[in-house]
């Protein structure tokens, strides 16, 4: 099952580490493995989160997240993504950003940090709209139920998540434009840009979560009217609209995933600059890593592992709001990628210690509850 798997990460993970040995030597070597740790690090909690919307997929679209959605994962945001930053950054065409890349690394590096609030706000912006759409949920199942009851009243208010994101990105933007203007005003211009991409951020959201959401609902009512229908739609055969409805369904989920895999490779890729510059490299290094984030999702589907621990997505979801706050932060202030990437891990870990001892306290109630039993049969027959 492991090897079935992981089996392309482990391909890819050999041939990347090769190629970074023919590229650069045992140096180019050591930055492919760290930045590969780095990616899986930081995206776990993409996993979590990836593979709870993935489990509503068949094994068909499942198939097109691993091949089609890693190609784009992979050359779209760890390669083609920068390159698109620093061309549209600095007017330039993509051909002559490509060149920049390969021949003055480190102005490629700055172009690419200078448009780093843009991306954060747009990028922060979706992560706290999926955190802020879970937290306000009602859910039979609560982690921290002190937290999580009383947010869940709140979120009947209409639009309240809307309403919280873009007073967040309001302040994210105020803040820069003051802090800029209190230092000779070099960056005020890009307040403006700031709010315009987060804004960007929670349109993109809306947009895309809605028609998946909307194609989703559409799916479970079809499913309902055939689970009713069940003899008629077995003598006259599966109806087309249904099938057409599937693949709608199917293809905005995909599309939805895409787009959070996105938002997600944001602080990865801007993180990979506080370790190499060389844009072949960081392909390499983050590609790897979004192979193994990618392998994990599926291993987390089909070993129903969401199922058996109940809070990991909890965890992974306040692992999204905080990076979300991260990236919004980091529009004015740096923070260390090993900050970025413990959170995260921490309240993964969190969750899953939780739904552990969660499983043991069912099973010991239940034990209990067994021997009780016992008892009392034996009673009865004497």
């Amino acid at each position: 099952m492991v090897l079935k798997t992981f089996g392309w990460s482990f391909a890819v993970t050999a041939l990347g580490l090769v190629a970074a040995v023919f590229y650069g030597g045992w140096t180019a070597f050591g930055v492919v493995a760290i930045l590969s740790v780095l990616e899986i690090s930081l995206s776990f909690d993409n996993a979590v989160v990836n593979a709870g919307i993935l489990k509503k997929m068949s094994a068909f679209w499942q198939k097109i997240f691993l091949t089609i959605g890693i190609l784009i994962a992979v050359f779209g945001m760890r390669l083609v993504f920068p390159v698109v930053i620093v061309a549209v950054s600095a007017s330039m065409g993509p051909i002559e950003a490509v060149d920049l890349a390969l021949t003055d690394k480190d102005r490629y590096q700055q172009l690419v940090t200078d448009a780093h609030p843009s991306i954060a706000a747009f990028g922060g912006m979706f992560l706290l709209m999926i955190f802020l759409d879970f937290i306000f949920e009602d859910r039979d199942i609560k982690w921290l139920g002190w937290l999580e009851r009383p947010l869940a009243k709140l979120g009947k208010i209409d639009m309240l998540s809307v309403c919280i994101a873009l007073i967040v990105l309001m302040i994210s933007a105020m803040t820069f434009a003051t802090h800029a203007h209190q230092h000779g005003g070099t960056h005020a211009d890009k307040a403006e840009t700031v709010l315009l991409s987060g804004i960007a951020g929670l349109i993109t959201y809306m947009i895309v979560g809605g028609l998946s959401g909307f194609f989703e609902d559409k799916l479970e009512e079809e499913e309902e009217r055939e689970h009713e229908a069940e003899e008629k739609a077995e003598r006259e055969g599966k109806p087309k609209s249904a099938v057409v409805m599937v693949g709608k369904a199917a293809f905005f989920m995909f599309l939805y995933l895409e787009v959070l895999d996105a938002s997600f490779s944001f602080d990865g890729v801007i993180g990979a600059f506080a370790i190499t510059n060389d844009i072949v490299l960081m392909a390499l290094g983050l590609g790897i890593g979004a192979m193994y984030v990618r392998s994990l999702t599926v291993y987390l589907v089909r070993q129903g592992t969401l199922d058996e621990y109940v809070y990991l997505e909890h965890g992974a979801h306040y692992a999204i709001g905080a990076l979300a706050m991260i990236l919004l932060v980091t529009i004015q202030y740096e923070i260390h990628e090993l900050i970025t990437g413990s959170i995260g891990v921490i309240l993964i870990a969190w969750s899953f210690w939780s739904s552990v001892r969660r499983n043991k306290a069912i099973a010991a109630a239940e034990g209990k509850a067994a021997g009780s039993d016992d008892k009392t049969e034996v009673s009865s027959g004497v």
